[in-house]
């Protein structure tokens, strides 16, 4: 017997209920467990979002150093055109990872994502200029960015589905909001690693070889990463379904496939959804306004960074409280009020933001960055709850990285070419109101997950106390069925 099995979940036990349900079914929550497992899987979030995000928050050197061009925006563009097309092959990488992970597990895929994205970021650090090679420095940044999107694409839905496969049911909220919590602290060490070096450093040193330099940390932090990773355990409900899959006969990745998309296809459109606002609000708000402000706006792009610094930093403490709040009023009634509230206060917030003074920028990003915390918050217990263990991983990697990648990753560069043609410097808060009506009507069509056991697995919890109380529960329940009348149901 393994120690997942010595430590973690069951407790022995002949006592059974008149509903079927035993102390055994029941998932026990190793505690020194769960907190490896959240903070392994925050650390290598954020590790991953550090390389992801300094390509967004130094977007409009690259556009120097890679697409000479007398227009700024022309520059933006490409640069944000490269952005984008890492994200055409992020649903590539999930069909490949998603499935994968649940075939052989969720941490040894977790541990190839790390890795490769590492690698991807690195090479951009050695890459000559278009000055040095040419036409081949922007193919080469193309290349790199495409590993970057296939390596991602198996990430976010991995780790979320690690974090809810180990969390207790009544607190998985909390304990998934670490996850984005990580994402923004990756990002966090971007904006601030690109800041104090536009603030330093010269125009032209910066051109020259200090764009690099952020690049060029992610070799280590992936060994890091890789690190912390492999030394974790499985999660307790792959191990379960490992355990009955062993008794059937195995189904193959094209019938595994088939079955997400035909049987599936109801969550998966959900998961659309919920993703495409999510991912909307996030990369408008810290990938793409950081770079309007100082292109489009004429903001010092160095006071632009620092201000999209401040407003991530508030963001961390608001992400965990929103999602600890999830686990008491539902996930719901969260992501419900951001999705109204960025219909609402999308225009006003930009406003303020176009007004271009400090205070007027802080108040309007602060708005958006508080609005894109009940989804933060929420997402990362919300998403892997709609689908079964069996094909949860591949599931939400598919749905996920399809969403991100027709509507979030494409955010940048679709509203930068809005503002460039039609002049219009509103049009980012009409496309935040656009994709927040998708998102009300996605959340309107959910089920409630609070509180509640994830598909496919049983009850999770974080005490022997809890798991007698569920019995008692169920052994009531059950006894009340016995005494109604036949052909009534207990509502």
């Amino acid at each position: 017997m393994n120690a997942l099995h010595e430590g973690l979940w069951r407790k022995r036990n002949a006592s059974s209920n008149q509903s079927g349900l035993t102390i055994d079914d029941i998932t026990i929550v190793d505690q020194s467990l769960l907190k490896r497992a959240v903070g392994a899987m925050a650390i290598g979030n954020a590790m991953e979002w550090f390389d992801f995000g300094v390509y967004s928050y130094i977007a409009v050197t690259l556009g120097k150093v890679f697409f000479p061009s007398s227009s700024p925006a022309a520059q933006l563009l490409a640069t944000f055109g490269t952005f984008a097309a890492a994200f055409l092959v992020r649903p590539i990488g999930g069909m490949v990872f998603g499935p994968l992970g649940d075939r052989i597990g969720r941490k040894r895929v977790l541990a190839m994502t790390m890795i490769m994205m590492a690698i991807g970021t690195f090479c951009i650090g050695l890459i000559p200029s278009y000055d040095s090679i040419g036409v081949m420095a922007p193919v080469l940044l193309l290349a790199a960015r495409l590993l970057q999107g296939f390596s991602t694409g198996g990430e976010y839905g991995g780790a979320a589905t690690f974090i809810a496969e180990f969390s207790p049911d009544k607190k998985r909220g909390f304990m998934s909001s670490f996850l984005e919590f990580g994402t923004l602290v990756g990002y966090v060490l971007g904006a601030g690693v690109v800041a104090v070096l536009t603030a330093t450093l010269s125009q032209d040193a910066l051109l020259s070889w200090g764009w690099r330099i952020p690049f060029m940390v992610a070799g280590p932090l992936g060994l890091i990463g890789l690190y912390i990773r492999m030394k974790l355990e499985e999660t307790p409900a792959f191990q379960r379904e490992a355990e009955k899959a062993e008794a059937v006969s195995h189904e193959t990745t094209k019938q595994q496939f088939r079955e997400t998309l035909i049987q599936q296809w109801k969550p998966l459109l959900q998961c659309v959804g919920l993703v495409l606002i999510f991912n909307v609000t996030d990369y408008m708000a810290l990938s793409y306004l950081p770079s309007y402000l100082s292109a489009t706006l004429k903001f010092n792009e160095t006071h632009g960074l620092f201000i999209v610094l401040v407003v991530m930093v508030l963001m961390m403490p608001l992400t965990l409280l929103l999602g600890r709040l999830s686990d008491a009023v539902g996930r719901k009634p969260v992501m419900l009020a951001g999705c109204i509230g960025l219909l609402v206060l999308s225009m006003p917030a930009l406003t303020l933001i176009r007004m271009g003074t400090v205070p007027s920028i802080f108040a309007g990003m602060m708005i958006l960055g508080a609005l894109l915390s009940t989804f933060t918050g929420v997402m990362p217990s919300s998403l892997p709850a709609l689908f079964p263990t069996k094909i949860r991983y591949g599931a939400l990697a598919i749905g996920f990285n399809v969403s991100v990648s027709l509507f979030g990753g494409t955010t940048p560069l679709v509203t930068a070419w809005l503002v460039d043609k039609t002049g219009n410097l509103m049009m980012p808060a009409y496309y935040l109101m656009g994709a927040s009506v998708i998102g009300i009507i996605s959340v309107l069509a959910l089920h409630e997950t609070a509180k509640k056991p994830l598909k496919g697995s049983p009850p999770a919890v974080a005490t022997h106390s809890e798991a007698h109380a569920i019995l008692r529960g169920e052994r009531v329940a059950a006894e009340m069925d016995d005494r109604m009348p036949e052909g009534t149901a207990r509502a």
